[in-house]
């Protein structure tokens, strides 16, 4: 009889208010836990940036008082959902930026698809917004 190998998968929740100063919150949880995995400073550095895209969106867009973290650890990889319940927008009418007509915002998405090794980005209008996002160990891509 062939057993299935068992996954452990630690998971931590938490909601924050939408108030910028509580990234910092976002920033040093996902610190801790990236470095628990085993990330290096270089790799632990692009995940707080991703993440602190994503927390920024919720808290500019959403226009609701709160959002959600979600952490996921499992075998060498580290998942973070943030969610939102705000007003959500039209995936599809998402672009990558272009590199002449930069501006400062809107670079969002792209910087996070950039630092993370996948991202899912779900977002309907009226439900809110869901930005999945994963990075692997070295060992694990």
């Amino acid at each position: 009889m062939v057993q299935d190998k068992i996954i452990k998968k630690d998971c931590i929740t938490m909601d924050l208010p939408t108030n910028p100063e509580y990234v910092s919150v976002a920033r040093l949880t996902v610190s801790a836990i990236s470095n628990t995995i085993g990330f290096n400073v270089e790799e632990i550095e692009d995940i707080k940036i991703a993440l602190s895209e994503a927390c920024a969106n919720a808290i500019r867009h959403s226009q609701k008082d709160t959002f959600s973290l979600h952490f996921e650890v499992e075998d060498g990889k580290l998942t973070i959902q943030v969610s939102d319940q705000g007003v959500g927008f039209d995936a599809k009418e998402v672009k990558e930026p272009v590199v002449e007509e930069m501006k400062e915002s809107g670079l969002g998405f792209f910087i996070i698809e950039s630092l993370m090794d996948e991202v899912k980005i779900d977002s309907e209008v009226g439900k809110g917004t869901k930005i999945r996002m994963s990075k692997f160990l070295e060992d694990n891509k």
